[in-house]
């Protein structure tokens, strides 16, 4: 049996990018990690994430950044029952894992991270004006799907400072 992977390079969807910039989480945003779900703000490196293509997955550090970008609205409920949770704002360019017709028709693939941007539908999917956000990169060994408020967001993995020295 085969694990299941998602978004890893030895997995059988795309590769997650290596290009992070404009990809975070936001602030408020509640993960799911062994000790349930807590705020992106308030986890630490060692703090133990849920994964969807791994399990369990140590967390090595933590990178804080504003930035002033446009942002993306997803309605609860607007990617099926529960995902997300809650409505929840991500940067355009993070890359949210998709498992219906979505995925198939940006990927070929039955489920694939694809950017928020090319999700939008205009209503329950939406643009929101620019604005200044902060957001929270996981910094962990390799590429993972977590879940944030129900929803499943790639994290790129290293820092593009850590892969260069590895």
């Amino acid at each position: 049996m085969e694990p299941k992977t998602a978004g890893r390079e030895s997995g059988q969807y795309p590769a997650l990018r290596r290009d992070v910039r404009g990809v975070g989480i936001v602030a408020g945003t509640c993960l799911l990690t062994l000790d349930g779900e807590l705020p992106v703000d308030h986890l630490m490196p060692g703090d133990r994430l849920i994964t969807r293509d791994t399990g369990a997955v140590a967390l090595r550090g933590v990178e804080v950044h504003r930035v002033r970008t446009e942002a993306i609205l997803f309605t609860g409920g607007s990617l099926g029952h529960t995902r997300p949770g809650r409505d929840l704002v991500v940067p355009p360019d993070q890359a949210v894992f998709v498992r219906d017709w979505r995925a198939r028709a940006f990927t070929g693939h039955a489920g694939a991270p694809v950017p928020a941007r090319r999700l939008l539908d205009g209503e329950f999917i939406r643009k929101l004006p620019i604005a200044e956000m902060t957001l929270y990169r996981m910094i962990m060994d390799a590429p993972h799907i977590v879940y944030a408020d129900g929803l499943e967001l790639a994290c790129p993995g290293r820092a593009p400072a850590m892969a260069r020295a590895a």
